[in-house]
């Protein structure tokens, strides 16, 4: 299922991309905190897709799961146990296959490319040393403001160096990413994977984005 929304735009000359689920598979990070929390991976994906569902934070599945349940002491005792391990994290291995060869081709059409996202240092470090061809990789701390504010937006347009209206924002929710980044004046492209990318996909909003069920779409609906 695909689809181009009906607006006109503005030649599109860079392209800011999401994290999670729009590059980075999260299934193995799931399925290690499921293995933390002592319940089957299928429970936790379970109730996380119930989360998406309500439009409920996705840190609630571990409170359902676990009734005052306080993540961020279980990550410090995690990395503590495993300071090593990957444990809440990802490498390249997690990368959607599509994520080199889209941008690579994007690279190719002379479109800037930037990875911005609400993700820890940890996150940003890994996405780093994946040497990925994009211009620039930012985190929230480092632009200064988390999705959906309006001010990361602007500043992520500013990262890629093009007005907003000549910019596409990639993700997979329409609450983070479609619909601040239209409201910015960018062209909101929505993936179609992920929990909060298949369910979104059906809501009316939807219709303000561009539709990808890939990354590999994005050089022909961008540059047609």
């Amino acid at each position: 299922m695909s689809g181009v929304n009906q607006q006109t735009s503005a030649s599109i000359r860079a392209v800011v991309l999401d994290v999670g689920e729009t590059l980075i598979d999260e299934t193995r990070i799931w399925t290690r905190w499921a293995e933390r929390l002592g319940v089957p991976a299928l429970t936790l994906l379970g109730v996380l897709g119930g989360c998406a569902a309500l439009d409920r934070p996705h840190r609630e599945a571990f409170r359902i799961i676990r009734p005052g349940f306080d993540v961020e002491a279980e990550e410090a005792a995690w990395a503590a146990e495993d300071s090593t391990g990957l444990r809440n994290g990802f490498d390249a291995d997690d990368l959607y296959p599509d994520v080199r060869p889209a941008l690579a081709a994007l690279r190719d059409a002379g479109l800037r490319l930037v990875i911005a996202g609400n993700q820890p240092p940890a996150a940003l470090a890994a996405l780093k040393a994946m040497d990925l061809p994009v211009d620039a990789i930012r985190n929230s701390a480092e632009i200064g403001a988390e999705k959906p504010s309006p001010e990361f937006f602007a500043a992520a347009a500013e990262l890629a160096g093009v007005p907003t209206s000549q910019t596409a924002y990639v993700g997979d929710r329409l609450d983070n990413d479609v619909l601040p980044a239209a409201a910015a004046g960018m062209r909101p492209v929505l993936i179609r994977r992920g929990p909060w990318g298949y369910l979104h996909a059906e809501r009316p909003e939807a219709a303000q984005a561009t539709v990808v069920d890939s990354l590999a779409e994005l050089p022909r609906v961008l540059t047609a």
